[in-house]
């Protein structure tokens, strides 16, 4: 019988070859969007704050994570589908590509809702083999008061499974402000946003948008932030190695100056052998790209190789440490370069999330998706992309044995 995803692998395995003497870059090639306006209902729910996605290959469908604090509704995630082909590189592409499918109410591990504000829902995976997802929790360092960030595994009823072991070091201690000498912990707003199932399954990735509070400064117009990323061991649901990542600067400086800029690492999808596909979302207010529409955003996807980062596990600060050696980054793509059919830019919301999507007319496609905030300025954005065959040598093998387990001929998840 025809295997598309086989004869897929086939097709990568022998470009790996030749690829050597091309010495082509790998692109990204944008296939469409579809937008779901703000202030949309499902089942009596606001649709907005998606954070995090992730494809069910067996079924078609995806989970998509709301970040809603049970303000609006109860936090929650969504069963959706995504039919590519209606997705058009037009600037004004409609919804019809978009079809929800469910709702569900995450639990806490005494089985209610979650009562607002004590919850930051962001990140988001699939296990097929437990048929169970793992979900994280930003956590919160404001007058509110302060919350551990947390990572989870829920059945598809919500209901709860398991907490990970999140080491101390992330816990917010301290002042509000994270300005107080001896303050540790995570900075508000800029935490567990990511999350990601290695290749083999064994292993569980999550990482901080920006950098601890007793780590460094978060990201400004005028530096960057280094963040840390975490993993976790499946079986035992205990930390393991960690990992700095450097987030660079805020791209485009807000205007006027001086107001709201942010940059942050907002999703993982592994790859490889510790290395990732990574988001980072830069946000300045009144920002625009020249010859783009001013939505304030800059969306940048990179190449993360950790496998000869330093593991900083155990350490409590990383501050001004010298041998500290962070993942390597590699720019993939500039959303900022996208052009629909009309030539016109493609207009940037607030992209968060990010997984592999189908196969389609025998090619690998990502699917990313974007945060509205409840606000009717933005939007919520569906974003798909294809992996042109033609990649660098040094990060194609990886990517040829990533996505060929992460289609299902190699280990699932979970095992």
């Amino acid at each position: 019988m025809h295997h598309p995803t086989r004869t897929l692998c086939l097709t990568l395995g022998l470009l790996t070859l030749s690829s050597q003497a091309l010495s082509a870059d790998w692109s990204l090639n944008y296939i469409g969007q579809q937008i779901v306006a703000s202030g949309t209902t499902f089942q009596g729910t606001t649709v907005g704050g998606l954070s995090g996605i992730d494809f069910d290959a067996a079924t078609g469908s995806y989970h998509a994570i709301s970040d809603d604090r049970s303000g609006i509704n109860a936090a929650r995630f969504y069963n959706l589908s995504l039919n590519l082909n209606q997705f058009v590189r037009s600037a004004t592409p409609g919804s019809a590509g978009v079809a929800f499918n469910s709702v569900t109410t995450l639990q806490t591990p005494s089985g209610t809702a979650f009562a607002p504000n004590t919850v930051d829902p962001e990140g988001i995976r699939y296990n097929a083999t437990t048929q169970t997802l793992v979900w994280s929790n930003e956590g919160q360092r404001s007058a509110a008061g302060l919350q551990n960030p947390t990572v989870r595994e829920m059945r598809l009823d919500g209901s709860h499974v398991r907490e990970f072991g999140v080491p101390a070091a992330y816990q917010p201690a301290g002042s509000v402000a994270g300005t107080s000498a001896g303050d540790r912990g995570i900075n508000n707003n800029l935490a567990f946003e990511s999350l990601t199932y290695s290749v083999d399954g064994r292993t569980l990735y999550t990482a901080t948008e920006n950098a601890l509070v007793q780590d460094g400064p978060t990201a400004s117009v005028n530096n960057g932030s280094r963040s840390r990323i975490l993993s976790f061991d499946v079986a035992t649901g205990q930390a393991g190695a960690e990992y700095a990542y450097d987030v660079s600067p805020v791209a485009i400086a807000p205007n006027p100056a001086g107001q709201f800029a942010t940059n942050g690492l907002t999703d993982l999808l592994a790859i490889g052998d510790r290395q990732f596909i990574g988001i980072e979302r830069s946000f300045a207010t009144g920002a625009q790209t020249p010859g783009t529409p001013v939505t304030g955003n800059t969306i940048r996807l990179y190449f993360i190789d950790a496998r000869h980062a330093t593991d900083i596990s155990g350490r409590e600060s990383i501050a001004g440490d010298d041998s500290v050696v962070a993942a390597s980054k590699e720019l993939l793509l500039d959303l900022s370069e996208l052009r629909n059919d009309d030539g016109s830019a493609l207009a940037l919301d607030n992209i968060e999330g990010l997984t592999l999507g189908p196969v389609v007319n025998g090619k690998q496609t990502l699917v990313l998706v974007s945060d509205n905030n409840f606000s009717g300025t933005q939007f919520t954005q569906f974003v798909a992309l294809q992996i042109s065959p033609v990649p660098e040598p040094k990060t194609w093998a990886m990517l040829v044995g990533g996505l060929c387990a992460l289609l299902g001929l190699g280990r699932k998840p979970g095992r």
